[in-house]
């Protein structure tokens, strides 16, 4: 029997990517913003974030998702942390396997 994942009501799941309703508007590229989008990665996406950051893992993960909602990491601290764990929460909902 396969366990069926709850989709939060804050989270659209899309084949190639996933919006992230935000609990309180942010700044993103100088405009306000209720939501954001992350698309897929690619090896090449998660090359960079490596590169960029070095052994830093919280750097390499916020560079990452600021390529990824094409923002700047700056806009990405300026976020809740709650917003900031629904984008979490989302990357790996859009990473993960479907048959796990």
């Amino acid at each position: 029997m396969s366990k069926e994942i709850k989709t939060p009501s804050w989270l659209t799941v899309r084949g190639d990517s996933v919006t992230v309703a935000l609990s309180k508007p942010s700044q993103s590229n100088g405009v306000q913003v209720d939501a954001l989008t992350l698309r897929a990665p690619t090896v090449r996406d998660i090359r960079a974030a490596q590169k960029t950051a070095g052994s830093d893992d919280e750097q390499r993960e916020m560079n990452l998702f600021a390529s990824l909602a094409e923002v700047g990491v700056s806009d990405l601290e300026g976020l809740t942390l709650k917003d900031y764990s629904r984008l979490q929460a989302g990357y790996f909902r859009l990473v993960q396997d479907d048959e796990l």
